[in-house]
């Protein structure tokens, strides 16, 4: 396979620009020159093809991204007639969250209310469509000019009773550290609470500017995940009320089953914050308290979180021959 280059025409698409590099992919804007429309093209860069765990995360995303059919969510296209492997999506206007949080650091608190509703609004008709996400992240959102979201990278995403996929620093397979959810950490499946966790650490950062969980590695924010609690979010923005606290203490809850079911109960909330009562919670008293999990721990939750990736990777392998 060969990396094309902007101004070249790949099948029936003229390559007008570059608009993003990954070190799994490049993405370029693109005319279908048999429409005249704008779209993406996602080509992966030629070791993906030999990869097998990339080759699948990439292939997943397609397949996943045909199915859904939500404004919020980035439309891909089938294309069956293809010289080569690469993705077509809709052309969208706008810019990553994540650059929006790099230039201003926390957003105006109607801002990160109006932006978490329309993740739970575009979340709730992927999760009723048996997909979870599993990679949520600024990284992953888009927001036009108007304040509309589309949620973008699939990759990772699985349906409801999938394999599972753990801890992410360990594999090329797998999400981002500091928005994976405490059980995917110990090797547990994630399931939808997972993305709910993932929304509480947006809410958090995009409330104070800062993460709930930090380190100089990912060792470190995954021991902080497991066993500390993140500075109270009202002691880094006086304006965040206390309903508003008790919302993202909810939605990181480390435990699932004390988390919200759902992001329609995580909406409900945000649109009725006058229904929150608020706890006088642990996590706002023993903040300060730093608790360090024995080395022998962290390895055995990197095994468990390795593990299953081996063997999926071991049985591509294997299915190929």
């Amino acid at each position: 396979m060969t990396q094309p280059e902007a101004g070249e025409t790949l099948d029936h698409y003229h390559l007008d620009g570059v608009v993003a590099r990954s070190g799994m992919a490049t993405v370029f804007r693109a005319t279908d020159q048999r429409t005249g429309k704008q779209v993406a093209i996602k080509v992966p860069h030629p070791e993906v093809e030999s990869d097998p765990a990339l080759f699948d995360r990439f292939r997943r995303e397609e397949e996943i991204g045909k199915r859904l059919d939500h404004p919020g969510v980035m439309k891909v296209f089938p294309e069956e007639d293809r010289s080569q492997l690469y993705m077509v999506l809709e052309w969208a206007d706008g810019k990553l969250l994540r650059q929006r949080l790099q230039q201003e650091k926390r957003l105006p608190l109607d801002q990160v209310v109006n932006l978490i509703l329309q993740i739970c609004d575009v979340l709730e008709y992927v999760h009723a469509h048996q997909v979870v996400h599993r990679d949520l992240k600024p990284e992953n959102i888009m927001v036009d000019d108007q304040g509309s979201i589309k949620l973008i990278d699939f990759g990772i995403a699985a349906s409801a009773g999938a394999r599972r996929l753990t801890f992410a620093n360990f594999s090329k397979t797998m999400g981002t550290p500091d928005y994976i959810s405490p059980e995917q950490v110990k090797g547990k499946r994630g399931d939808v609470r997972s993305d709910i966790y993932a929304l509480g650490v947006m809410l958090y950062e995009m409330s104070t500017g800062a993460m709930p969980f930090s380190g100089p590695n990912a060792f470190a924010v995954m021991n902080s995940r497991l066993l500390n609690n993140p500075v109270p979010p009202r002691e880094l923005n006086p304006e965040i009320t206390p309903q508003l606290q008790e919302i993202i203490y909810r939605a990181l809850e480390r435990e699932p089953k004390n988390r919200y079911a759902s992001v329609r109960e995580l909406a409900w909330d945000l649109r009725h914050p006058e229904t929150v009562g608020v706890a006088d919670r642990l996590e706002l008293h023993d903040w300060k308290k730093q608790r360090v999990a024995s080395s022998r721990k962290v390895w055995l939750y990197v095994a468990l979180a390795v593990l299953p990736v081996a063997i999926f990777v071991l049985m591509l392998l294997l299915s190929r021959r």
